[in-house]
């Protein structure tokens, strides 16, 4: 697509009103027509797009998706509707979302709200109508662009104006996010995963306690702790390591979370250091992951595309299974920085990236993806029982 071109709405989308009330402009002048779904109003950031078929509303409520305006690549979003159940997190941190159709009108009995209302009462900015492959294609060819998703009922739009909007947005490399996401204050938690029958429910005998440090944390990723037996204690990411310590852990979980993780690891890269020495068990996930990385003397680097998605297939290389996993990062660990004492035990079989790092003789592993699976496949729940194993033998 040439730059500075706009694409009008899609005849085929749905609906009787194909007025244009919506526009995804990039940095370049490259500009999506469309109609507006959610809050009025507009918001900058980085565009990815997400391959998952299913889990639209905890991909949404993802902290790690600040800072980005995420375009769903299945066409039909909104089936099933929105519930308080499904939130990963309180807020939405999201900058908005790109849809090829109309909401699809809830159809599931667990709905409590339409998810256009719900995108209104979270005040998040959508765009449907518009030619999601052809965003998908750019963003394979070009990386991830910088965008201003803009809603106006009016239709009247300034192009040239949102272009230098996105071009001006700083982009997320060298951006600490984990600190806009995080909680206030330390929080104990020790709700389980869902059951079909009867919801979430309690652990209420624990085998160990984790403190987890939230860079960003999704809910179902504490309730996988919880369910494999675990107290837990969440603490902000700005807690040190005396104060992480002093809880008397068994082990201790750095979450994932968005960003730049050498931004982050300004603050937190001395602290996971620190915890490393103190012979604790440590479990980190996404962001980290790559912050674990980075205190055992590696690098990171950004993604042209990212991972987003839930059907990303990752070799353990340990076991030498595959396994189908969700991802949602745009920064990697860069393996020709590993020092030798540490070990790669994933890697992704999309592109080779790596995907999981442990430390030669020491209860310390990490891996990039999302194994609480929330949305996505089930395959790496061993990960968590791999983590209380290693806090039982200490």
């Amino acid at each position: 697509m040439p730059a500075g071109q706009i694409i009008a709405p899609e005849p085929w989308s749905t609906g009787s009103d194909s007025s244009r009330t919506a526009m995804l402009v990039l940095a370049d002048g490259s500009a999506f027509s469309g109609r507006g779904l959610g809050a009025t109003g507009e918001a900058a950031g980085e565009v990815c797009f997400n391959t998952a078929i299913t889990g639209y509303e905890e991909i949404i409520t993802d902290p790690s998706y600040a800072g980005q305006i995420i375009t769903f690549t299945f066409p039909h979003v909104g089936n099933v509707g929105c519930n308080d159940q499904d939130l990963e997190a309180a807020n939405v941190a999201a900058r908005g979302i790109v849809l090829r159709a109309d909401i699809t009108a809830p159809s599931n009995y667990r709905a409590h709200a339409h998810l256009d209302a719900w995108l209104k009462a979270k005040n998040l900015v959508g765009i449907c109508g518009i030619d999601t492959r052809a965003l998908t294609r750019l963003i394979r060819e070009k990386g991830m662009p910088h965008g201003v998703i803009c809603h106006d009922a009016s239709g009247k739009f300034n192009v040239p104006a949102l272009a230098a909007k996105a071009a001006a947005w700083p982009g997320l490399t060298g951006m600490d996010l984990a600190i806009t996401v995080t909680g206030t204050q330390s929080a104990d938690w020790n709700e389980t995963r869902w059951d079909w029958k009867t919801g979430y429910g309690r652990q209420t005998r624990p085998a160990h306690h984790v403190v987890a440090v939230d860079y960003g944390v999704k809910r179902n990723i504490l309730r996988c702790l919880a369910s494999a037996g675990c107290r837990v204690t969440v603490v902000p990411a700005s807690t040190t390591a005396e104060e992480i310590l002093a809880r008397g852990p068994d082990g201790v979980f750095l979450s994932n979370g968005p960003g730049d993780p050498a931004a982050t690891g300004v603050y937190a890269v001395p602290v996971i250091r620190a915890l490393i020495d103190s012979g604790k068990p440590v479990f980190g996930i996404c962001l980290g992951h790559q912050m674990l990385a980075l205190a055992l003397g590696g690098r990171t680097g950004k993604m042209p595309q990212g991972h987003h998605g839930a059907n990303h297939p990752v070799k353990d290389l340990t076991t030498g299974k595959v396994e189908i996993t969700s991802m949602n990062h745009g920064f990697t660990v860069l393996r020709e920085s590993l020092p030798a004492s540490v070990r790669e035990t994933h890697v992704s079989l999309f592109d080779g990236t790596n995907c999981g790092i442990a430390v030669d003789g020491k209860p310390i592993f990490s891996v990039q993806y999302h194994p609480e699976a929330s949305p996505g496949p089930q395959d790496s729940h061993y990960l968590f029982e791999r983590f209380t194993s290693m806090m039982g033998e200490k």
